[in-house]
């Protein structure tokens, strides 16, 4: 133990918690004392890094248990096989599927600075000088991840960023929303709104443009051309709970009780309380 906590600077609290929750199985060896594995000193590493991003212990050693036990239900790979890190307050995993958490099981942008970031931002070639963060204008995907990244730094670089990626494909659905969304929370409803009728030009199927649509409509007060877009997106998907709940809330505001009491209904039958 004593070898361990010298080596990782990892408090013996953490340790005893991950072979309490059976984490780490160190053997016994002479007068008792702890013999850890290669795997074990791995995994204790892993969690003293978790720490050191302020991830509380109990959280540490709840995420390292789910991940044994996904990867014993799964035959995958163990924790140790895997690169382990903080994002804000929670535990991801980067595999060949890309970063996940690993509470909910979600996945996330990969926007690691190390993966990111180019040691040098601008060279020049020639007489042209060429600014490395820049993704190239037909590369989509990659001005979405910059877009991403900038949303809570740099909004306006991000809704240029959006921007780019929707002229490169028009029909990237998920930057229309996250650039739609982006302008709703600075209260720019009449942009969102924009953004998302010229969105519908290229995705006129796609409920969530139409919900999305909706709930911005309302926002700047336009309550019947929002209820006509949660209808449209009732068309699309029947079961979209909050669409119903939100036409019944207008319905009801709108003097249409009867209207109203069917949509919630619906929506009841969606998403029964327990």
């Amino acid at each position: 133990m004593r070898d361990v906590q010298a080596l990782l600077g990892i408090p013996r609290t953490v340790v005893t918690a991950l072979i309490a929750a059976g984490v780490i199985a160190p053997r016994r060896g002479a007068r008792h004392a702890y013999r850890f594995s290669f795997q074990d000193v791995v995994l204790l590493r892993t969690a003293q890094s978790l720490r050191e991003s302020r991830i509380p212990t109990r959280h540490i050693t709840r995420s390292l248990k789910r991940l044994q036990g996904l990867a014993s239900e799964s035959g995958g790979r163990p924790p140790t096989g895997l690169r382990v890190t903080a994002v804000g307050g929670d535990v991801t995993v980067h595999d060949r599927h890309g970063r996940w958490h690993v509470e909910s099981g979600q996945f996330v942008l990969d926007l690691d600075p190390a993966h990111t970031e180019h040691t040098k931002d601008v060279v020049r070639q020639g007489a042209k000088v060429v600014d490395l963060r820049q993704p190239p204008a037909e590369d989509s995907a990659a001005w979405f991840e910059r877009a991403a990244g900038l949303e809570h730094g740099d909004p306006e670089a991000a809704e240029q960023a959006y921007e780019r990626a929707v002229m490169a494909a028009p029909d990237y659905l998920d930057a229309w929303l996250n650039l739609g969304c982006m302008l709703c929370d600075q209260g720019r409803f009449g942009d969102a709104i924009a953004r998302y009728r010229m969105a519908l030009e290229h995705l006129p199927d796609q409920p969530l443009l139409h919900f999305n649509l909706g709930v911005a409509l309302e926002d700047a007060g336009a309550l019947r051309e929002a209820l006509d877009s949660y209808h449209a997106c009732i068309d699309l998907a029947p079961d979209f709970a909050d669409a119903h709940y939100n036409a019944a809330r207008l319905h009801e505001e709108l003097g249409d009780p009867h209207r109203a009491i069917r949509h919630y209904n619906q929506y009841r039958k969606l998403e029964p309380v327990e």
